[in-house]
């Protein structure tokens, strides 16, 4: 059973750390070699400028205006999504009545309907979805101006993404709607799988929903709540928040740059601007705030594992 152990694993492992190595960690590294360079991206010729492309990119207004928006959204999303989606995979697997002649623990009436319409979202394209609530975000001939309308409320109507002060705020409602659905079933997943012995012996002590959640649901799902919690924000920081900026909002990233996120920052300078170098920078800086957040999470949260 020993013998060539060692190269059946490596044998194994080999095609896919290859694979990983060759189109993923050189790509960053070659980033990272970019950076220090004044590449436009389109021509094959280019210098070292040293750390220029970093000086300048401390001294970029724009920038910093896009590191704050991209932490808005890796602090704020995760939170309320993960929170959204704890509450209603909790009313669906654990949350409801008992029912006559029904188990002890069970969740509210239709939850299997429930589970359905909140993975709705996940079945269309996050471009379908930015382009729906584009429509509806219209501050003439959306629906939610027109319902607004509808309700006698004609002297309240914003103009959602043409305010700065709301842009943000309605491309982060558009994000929660389309990825808490993901989480509700990705929680009643591990949900399920906690023995309904902890539910009956805890409400036979008296525990209401609130104690069980905190005291037994959420300590046996912590591992799941964690993963997820990194998961949603790397989507937050990365190809999701894009997406949604990109087609959604005026410039992109308006008005006066209240919605300009990194990665579009990013895409802006590389493909709109000609200047690849400067865009290889701030994709550097990206990574560092997405490994950055990573390591927050994972070591805020790490507590005693517990078994059942």
């Amino acid at each position: 059973m020993q013998h060539g152990k060692y190269r059946f694993i490596v044998g194994f492992l080999a095609p896919p750390l290859g694979l990983y190595a060759l189109f993923v960690v050189w790509p960053f590294l070659q980033s990272v070699y970019y950076s220090f360079t004044d590449w436009t991206g389109l021509s094959p010729e280019f210098r070292m400028v040293g750390l220029s492309n970093y000086r300048r990119m401390l001294d970029d207004d724009i920038f910093w205006k896009s590191l704050q928006h991209s932490l808005m959204f890796a602090v704020v999303l995760p939170l309320v999504t993960i929170g959204l989606a704890l509450f209603f995979a909790f009313m669906i697997n654990v949350g409801g009545r008992r029912r006559k002649g029904g188990p002890v623990i069970s969740g509210v009436r239709g939850s299997s309907f429930y589970k359905i319409v909140y993975f709705f979202p996940q079945v269309l394209s996050i471009a379908i979805v930015a382009l729906l609530f584009a429509f509806a975000y219209n501050p003439d001939s959306g629906a939610l101006n027109s319902f607004l309308r509808g309700i006698g409320l004609d002297g309240v109507q914003p103009l959602w993404l043409g305010d700065p002060d709301l842009a943000l705020w309605c491309v982060m409602a558009v994000l929660v709607w389309s990825t808490v659905g993901f989480f509700v079933v990705l929680f009643s997943a591990g949900m399920a799988s906690i023995p309904a012995d902890l539910y009956e012996a805890a409400l036979l002590d008296g525990a209401n929903r609130a104690t069980t959640f905190f005291r037994v649901t959420l300590p046996l799902l912590w591992d799941t709540v964690q993963s997820g919690w990194v998961y949603m924000g790397i989507l937050a920081l990365g190809a999701e928040s894009f997406a949604v900026v990109q087609i959604m909002t005026t410039g992109p990233g308006g008005p006066d740059y209240s919605t300009t996120v990194m990665v579009l920052y990013v895409y802006q300078k590389a493909f709109r601007d000609g200047q690849a170098a400067y865009a290889t920078t701030i994709g550097v800086a990206l990574l560092i705030v997405t490994l950055a957040f990573a390591a927050v999470v994972l070591r805020l949260g790490r507590r005693e594992r517990l078994e059942y």
